[in-house]
Formats: C-alpha cells, structure tokens, sequence
C-alpha cells in the first residue's frame, strides 16, 4: 500500500484541503441568544449536580432569555411612559414590581437607584371639603342617631 494513493483524513473527518464547516453552535442551533455553552459550563463548575445532562444548559439558556425579554420590554413600556429614550433601573424596578408574577419572583430583591412604587396611603390625602360633594341634614332628630345602613333598614 502507497501513502500517497491512500486520501489522508485531517480535522473532523474531512479529506486533506477541502473546505473547512463553520462551526455551529448550541445557541445557534436552539435558536437563542444566551450562550447555552457558558451556561452549561458555569452549572457543572457550580457543583449543583453530580451530573449535568446536554439538555440542562439549553432550557437554562431558554428560560433566562426569556425572563430577560420580558423584564427589558415592560421596561421599555415604563421609559417611554415616562417620555425617555433609555431605559434607566427606575424603569426596571417600575416595570418588575407593577408586574404581579415578576414582583411575586423578585418580592426579596433590592434595585440600586430603583426608588420605591409611588403610593400614598388614603388616610393622609386631605378630606373633601363641603363644595365638592352634597352633605344630607337629617330628616328627624330620630334619624340623625343611626347610621345610614340602620336608617335604610327601618
């Protein structure tokens, strides 16, 4: 046998000379942006299971992409709410916690320059004066001692 009748195999099986493959991706290939290799590597480096199995990574990859999706577009709602072209962490704390299940999944975490919701408890808003709404004199003495729902009911 001659070596040189014999087709020598270089890298990844393919003949000496021909076109080299891109390379794909795992990321590409489960069409996402997360890189689904660093998340698999930072699960096993994290020691979380004895083992880690090939499908881990990607479904990591695919819930954390789309927790960001969502966060960045209620975000994006709450900036130009506010007339801004950029989104800034008050607009991510805004959007996270008038979100029910966000504000449920992020209840114990602080945002830095985040601020607070705006809210003012009912009690300290001023009462309505006597202009604003019609107050009703009592009919009788009787009925002046019996709250409205007692003098209904009689």
């Amino acid at each position: 046998m001659d070596a040189t009748a014999k087709a020598k195999k270089g890298a990844a099986g393919r003949k000496a000379g021909g076109p080299k493959k891109k390379p794909v991706t795992r990321s590409i290939r489960a069409g996402l942006q997360f890189p689904v290799g660093r998340i698999g590597r930072y699960l096993k480096k994290g020691r979380y299971a004895q083992r880690v199995g090939s499908g881990a990574a990607v479904y990591m990859a695919a819930v954390l992409e789309y927790l960001a999706a969502e966060v960045l577009e209620l975000a994006g709602n709450a900036a130009r709410d506010n007339k801004k072209n950029r989104i800034i962490p008050r607009h991510i704390l805004l959007a996270i916690r008038n979100d029910e299940e966000l504000g449920k999944l992020l209840a114990g975490v602080t945002i830095a320059h985040g601020g607070v919701l705006p809210n003012i408890n009912p009690v300290l808003l001023p009462k309505k004066t006597g202009s604003d709404r019609p107050t009703k004199e009592p009919k009788s003495p009787k009925a002046a001692g019996k709250s409205p729902k007692k003098a209904v009911a009689t």
